[in-house]
């Protein structure tokens, strides 16, 4: 047997032990070969792109957006307005200018873009006094019954040079009517009486005597007192600010005694008004 050779080989036993031990190495190389690959497989699912084997994560779960909402329209805020009534004379009209131009009506202008708007009603007469009588036959008693509510929160008196000249006796009690009418009607109100102006450091003693007689009326009635005479109101400016005609107030005149209003005004609020108490605006 051993000297004859085959067509595919010998395939005695000797022969087929040594081709098994020949033929190991090779399948020992390829199954380990064939491991290292399997291992190297992407799974199921996985990119394979070219060569390089990457796993990919996964897509992020859907999240509500994170983007700010658009911002709102903010509420504004404003002071609540307060009623103010002004009972005076032709210095409160606009007499020599215009009725646009009086200081009542330059008041609630210049409050629209202050902090504390004013709703001002000018019941003010030509003429009138608490004791004389204006061109319509009132005096400040009529103006107050005519004008002064229970909204009101500030009254302001204002005058009056043309009670120079009456009865002494009577103007003490007649501004003390007045202010007591204007508290009954508003019990809230704050009353502020503003004496007559005079225009220079020497004034006549029948405004000083004019001016004593509402002062005593506006202590005993509890109402807070203005004196331009004492504070010398338009003295030395007088050139400036008092018409033509030597007595009422110009434009200027007119923007001053608004400036000095104002600040009266807003000083004598009675608690529960000003800023401090607002209402809300588109």
């Amino acid at each position: 047997m051993h000297g004859r050779r085959l067509p595919f080989g010998c395939l005695c036993r000797t022969c087929r032990r040594l081709s098994f031990l020949l033929a190991l190495p090779v399948i020992v190389s390829f199954t380990w070969l064939s491991s290292v690959a399997a291992s190297a497989r992407p799974p199921a699912g996985t990119a394979d792109r070219g060569h390089v084997s990457a796993s990919v994560s996964p897509a992020p779960a859907a999240t509500p957006s994170s983007r700010s909402p658009a911002p709102q329209k903010p509420l504004r805020t404003a002071a609540a307005p307060v009623d103010v009534v002004v009972v005076g004379d032709s210095l409160s009209t606009g007499y020599g200018t215009s009725a646009s131009t009086a200081w009542p009506v330059l008041l609630q202008k210049a409050s629209r873009t202050s902090n504390q708007p004013l709703n001002v009603l000018d019941a003010a007469q030509n003429g009138s006094g608490y004791v004389a009588t204006g061109d319509g036959g009132g005096t400040f008693l009529s103006e107050v019954q005519g004008s002064v509510t229970r909204t009101a929160r500030v009254v302001v008196f204002f005058g009056s040079e043309n009670d120079m000249g009456t009865d002494p006796g009577s103007l003490r009690p007649a501004a003390a009517a007045a202010l007591a009418l204007a508290k009954a009607k508003a019990p809230e109100a704050s009353i502020v009486v503003v004496g007559p102006p005079s225009y220079t450091d020497s004034p006549e003693p029948e405004r000083v005597r004019v001016r004593d007689e509402i002062q005593a009326a506006a202590r005993g009635a509890g109402a807070v007192f203005v004196d331009p005479i004492q504070d010398h109101w338009i003295s030395g400016e007088a050139n400036e600010l008092i018409g033509p005609d030597g007595d009422h107030p110009s434009v200027a005149g007119q923007q001053y005694l608004q400036t000095m209003m104002q600040s009266i005004v807003l000083a004598n609020l009675p608690p529960g008004t000003g800023p401090g108490h607002t209402r809300t605006v588109d």
